[in-house]
């Protein structure tokens, strides 16, 4: 036993060994391209936020040009004129309107070169275009430097985070925020500081972040390029948003490396040390057994599922990463909890998936041949189930023609549908067809008139078949004729007889089984033979008062045990013939049920047995027999005080569901109990199969045939040792 354990726990550590080698593996390839560089400033993300940087001092520094200055450099051209000229309709398509608006801007005739156009500007037209144009780019500008104004917080946040130096190859233009006032001075100041990061930077003339419409990209000839060098300062605040993010940077690749390198360790660990031990796993298992009763595809689909949830669980432990780098690595606590529940679950899920992956080599390999398999499987079996449907289809075809009159029938009637609704259709048409319509009615509707009255005839035969199934055999349908449909009725008719004769048959049962429980002697006998042996010693008189008195008691309790089974016998054979009158009356059960324990008070009190009772809706009332409900839950109590286990509880509730009543006796039983709750409930029946203790066996019996009588459900149910009666009332 101690070697089994100690091979699971082998097994269970290889599993955790191996997930957490492969989402080493998953963490490598997902994270590790992000964690290879020396430090932060190494990596693209640095890389992006120096451009960024770079493109906002562009903006705002080096390139800076004064929104009138701006203005200054816009032109309108020759052909931006005629555009517009013609985005108005052109001279030719607009003349009337133009006429009206523009006439003193209309030469007569466009000059040659332009008629394919339609419009040229004369001076005046072309001066006034002009004006427009220009208002037109004027206002994008200025909505242009209106939005460029949102970044400017963007430039102020990084402007202290970089020192910088850049001059101009065209220009003598010199920009920094050191003190140097000269890029050799920079470049010596920048040489005496302690710097964690330098570069060379180049800055093109059409730089920008941003670009919002056309007119931007007229400003941008006016632009002039820059060279120089940007630094991080070794003494930059550790609160600044570039050492913030070199410190997470940081952290982030000790942690992935860490992982990483013991996530190989374990996985050579794993394959080194543990994989004989865990090739034996499963082996011989109960699971095992059952599992390869599943069919192959199924069994695949499962290692297929449990594969993909290790998978997802793998890539949730490689997004708490991502998860603590983005919290600025607060949450450290909770990053552990979900990394071990991840690795918990997704080893799980991998020693699921490794196991059902042997058995299913295994399965195929070892155990039944690849057709057998193929075979049990669900995609074979759900074939062949398409087969048999198909067949099944051919089946109800000819079978529609085994009785080919019934068969042309049918038929006669489809198309008599079919070519009436078509014929309809053409009459609307072609109303000269009306002759042939009436023709075609001459004859279809005798013929449809008689189909009609076989169908009548077949649906009085169904309502037949439908009275016989619900018992009703009081009449017998008529036979007409000699067709399919007479032979259908003759045979039904044949079949109630058949009923009639069951009935019968079935009644006299149930009055041989009456018979058999009134003459039964086995539980009679045994008091009886006790009665007259005991009789027969008090005759002698060499016995002594003491021996005497005991037989007396003997006598006296075998007498009373005899009496108890006449007197059950009488009303069980009463309840079988029906023969018992119900008195029903508003009863509060609650009461009933307290009525029937304060009888077994002395007896309760004097077992091992813990009675709970339980009511949460106050009275419940049902319309019922007191008398003989009283008598259902005195045989119950009786019961549970004889079979229950010592030391025990015993349970009862009542609680009112809608308009029924429910009543619920729960007990632990001293004696092992069949699977069949029915042979319980057949009469002369007992709880111990050796019959050592007092009773009738007519208990149950006359309890539920007491709730039948009252229209309810008497409902046993067993769970291992649990014995449980469910009895509903409406």
């Amino acid at each position: 036993m101690a070697t089994k354990w100690k091979n699971k726990y082998i097994v269970g550590l290889w599993a955790i060994l191996l997930t957490f080698g492969l989402s080493g593996i998953v963490i490598t390839f997902s994270l590790g391209g992000n964690y290879v560089q020396r430090n932060y400033f190494h990596t693209p993300a640095f890389q992006g936020k120096l451009d960024e940087f770079v493109s906002y001092l562009n903006m705002f520094v080096l390139n800076d040009l004064p929104l009138e200055e701006a203005k200054q450099q816009l032109k309108v051209t020759e052909d931006e004129i005629v555009n517009y000229w013609m985005n108005q309709g052109g001279i030719t398509v607009q003349s009337d309107s133009l006429a009206g608006n523009y006439q003193f801007y209309i030469s007569d005739a466009p000059p040659d070169g332009h008629e394919e156009v339609g419009v040229y500007p004369n001076a005046e037209m072309e001066a006034f275009a002009r004006t427009e144009l220009l208002r037109e780019k004027q206002r994008q500008l200025e909505e242009y430097y209106q939005q460029r104004e949102v970044l400017r917080s963007h430039y102020v946040k990084f402007h202290d985070q970089f020192q910088y130096y850049f001059t101009s190859s065209v220009s003598d233009k010199f920009h920094t925020n050191m003190s140097s006032v000269n890029a050799k001075a920079a470049e010596m100041e920048m040489n005496a500081q302690s710097l964690q990061y330098r570069t060379r930077y180049y800055v093109p003339n059409d730089v920008y972040l941003m670009t919002f419409n056309a007119v931007h990209g007229e400003l941008k000839g006016k632009y002039i390029p820059f060279q120089g060098e940007i630094a991080v300062s070794s003494d930059l605040a550790p609160g600044s948003n570039l050492m913030v993010e070199y410190n997470r940077y940081r952290q982030g690749q000790i942690l992935v490396w860490s992982y990483v390198f013991a996530a190989m360790a374990a996985l050579i660990i794993c394959g080194l040390k543990l994989n004989k031990k865990v090739l034996l796993m499963g082996s011989g298992n109960k699971w095992g057994m059952h599992y390869n009763k599943l069919p192959v595809d199924l069994r695949i689909i499962l290692m297929f599922l449990s594969s993909i949830g290790a998978v997802s669980l793998l890539f949730f432990m490689k997004g708490t990463f991502v998860s603590l780098y983005h919290s600025y690595f607060a949450g450290v606590w909770t990053f552990v909890v979900d990394m071990l529940t991840g690795l918990l679950l997704a080893s799980l899920l991998v020693l699921i998936t490794s196991i059902q992956g042997k058995y299913v080599v295994e399965a195929l390999t070892k155990g039944q041949s690849l057709r057998q398999e193929w075979e049990r499987s669900l995609l074979y079996r759900t074939g062949q189930r398409i087969k048999l449907w198909s067949r099944e289809v051919k089946m109800g075809l000819t079978n529609a023609f085994l009785k080919k009159s019934v068969g042309m029938q049918f038929v006669s009637l489809v198309l008599m549908v079919f070519t009436w609704g078509v014929l309809t259709v053409i009459i609307v048409f072609y109303p000269v067809m009306i002759f042939l319509y009436a023709l075609w009615l001459a004859v279809a509707i005798p013929v449809a008139w008689f189909l009609i009255k076989q169908i009548g005839y077949f649906n009085q035969i169904v309502i037949k078949t439908e009275e016989l199934t619900r018992g009703d055999i009081s009449q017998e349908l008529s036979v007409k004729g000699k067709s399919v449909l007479a032979g259908m009725a003759a045979n039904m008719n044949l079949l109630t007889q058949a009923a009639k004769s069951w009935q019968n048959e079935q009644v006299k049962s149930e009055r041989l089984k009456t018979e058999l429980i009134t003459n039964v002697s086995h539980d009679l006998r045994t008091p009886l033979t006790s009665i007259i042996t005991y009789t027969e010693l008090l005759k002698k008189e060499d016995i002594t008062r003491e021996e005497r008195q005991a037989y007396v008691n003997i006598i006296d309790q075998k007498s009373q045990r005899l009496k108890v089974l006449i007197n059950d016998l009488f009303e069980i054979s009463k309840m079988a013939s029906g023969n018992v009158e119900v008195v029903k009356e508003k009863v509060d059960l609650i009461q009933l049920l307290q009525q029937a324990l304060a009888e077994y008070s002395d007896s309760i009190a004097e077992s091992s047995l813990h009675f709970r009772f339980s009511n949460d809706s106050g009275p419940v009332y049902a319309s019922v027999d007191g008398q003989k409900l009283w008598r259902v839950f005195d045989n119950l109590i009786g019961n549970v005080l004889k079979y229950s286990l010592e030391h025990s509880r015993v349970y009862i509730s009542v609680q009112e569901l809608g308009n029924q009543a429910i009543i619920s006796f729960k007990n632990v039983t001293k004696y092992e109990l069949s699977g069949d709750m029915d042979e319980l409930l057949e009469r002369f029946k007992r709880g111990d199969s050796s019959r050592h203790t007092e009773g009738s066996g007519l208990g149950l019996a006359i309890a539920r045939s007491i709730v039948e009588l009252h229209g309810g459900k008497f409902d046993i149910n067993v769970e291992g040792d649990l014995f449980k009666v469910d009895i509903i009332l409406s």
